[in-house]
């Protein structure tokens, strides 16, 4: 039986984290790109690659300094807009992602894959058995380690000749979607976005989630949750006057929050997509996110957090649309 430890949202910083949370965690020393790419599949639509290289923190707790993913290269003629897509919790999730990456390099865009440090293939053997109880300084850590990643991708779109910098998307799912927002809420490469079955105020989701694993391992008494909704309303009123990275959290997890960035991803084009049904995400944390970075598209389908993808050939189909549109590639 798994030992349960309190949850991730409720740690405290301790004093030298304090210290550190006053510099940007996603910040990272800026290298020239070392993307290793080698062609595993070709047709007439796009090339597809199998891509490593190094991540921006090395000698982290995942103790795997190499990141992965798969670059699908559309064919079309000249430049072409780059979608990055970030998966969700499990490996099974990177399913509809690259079929979905499949289907923009049709429509000519690049699409890239990556490969979350939550994925078995990047997980070191102990933390893969006791998955997902991981400390909150492992969380953090990969939620660290994920942000970089993307930006990192993003560092390499500037050079690759066939890639139009100017018009990068990010596709992300779930967790992916966390991740996702938060990468654009930081970095203003990314043009666009599309947050798949997410939302925002992480205690919010931990707390009135109908997922039974999230009731019983994360759920809190009502006055400690309301504590925390004090201390986190305060902090997002805070930074919304100067700043996420001028204002110390006494909650490390405010870091790792989407709501913490969403202000900042106003003025961009975003597209949610969510489930009425979402047994995860609460219908309130997800309205709380489109909200705070208004102006977004949503779309809301009867489906719950996994059965969202036997709709897929209409979520596809709509996240295309949606790009070809900002990007007025196709």
């Amino acid at each position: 039986m798994l030992r349960l430890r309190p949850p991730w949202y409720c740690t405290k910083l301790s004093d030298s984290a304090v210290l550190e949370s006053m510099i940007n965690p996603f910040a990272y020393k800026s290298t020239p790109p070392q993307f290793t790419l080698s062609l595993t599949d070709s047709n007439s639509y796009w090339r597809q690659y199998t891509v490593t290289f190094p991540v921006a923190i090395p000698g982290s707790l995942y103790e795997n300094n190499t990141a992965y993913g798969d670059y699908y290269q559309t064919l079309r003629a000249g430049k072409a807009p780059l979608a990055i897509l970030v998966h969700g919790w499990g490996d099974h999730s990177t399913i509809p992602m690259r079929m979905l990456a499949r289907g923009l390099a049709r429509k000519g865009i690049h699409a890239f894959v990556l490969y979350l440090p939550f994925h078995s293939r990047r997980l070191p053997p102990e933390m893969k058995e006791r998955a997902p109880n991981f400390t909150p300084e492992e969380w953090f850590t990969g939620y660290r380690v994920a942000v970089t990643d993307v930006r990192k991708i993003l560092d390499w779109a500037q050079i690759v000749t066939e890639i139009d910098a100017s018009r990068i998307a990010l596709v992300g799912l779930s967790l992916g979607a966390f991740v996702g927002a938060i990468a654009m809420g930081i970095d203003e490469r990314i043009n666009a976005g599309v947050f798949i079955v997410s939302g925002g105020n992480s205690s919010k989701i931990q707390q009135f989630s109908r997922f039974s694993a999230f009731r019983r391992r994360y759920r809190v008494s009502a006055a400690e949750y309301e504590e925390y909704q004090v201390k986190y309303k305060q902090y997002l009123e805070e930074i919304a006057v100067q700043g996420w990275e001028n204002v110390t959290p006494s909650r490390q997890y405010f870091l790792i929050d989407p709501l913490t960035y969403a202000g900042r991803l106003k003025g961009r084009r975003l597209l949610m997509i969510n489930a009425l049904w979402d047994e995860l995400i609460p219908r309130v944390a997800a309205r709380d996110f489109q909200r705070a970075c208004a102006p977004c598209e949503t779309m809301w389908l009867p489906a719950s957090h996994t059965t969202i993808w036997l709709l897929y050939p209409l979520v596809a189909s709509r996240i295309e649309r949606f790009l070809r549109t900002v990007f007025h590639a196709g």
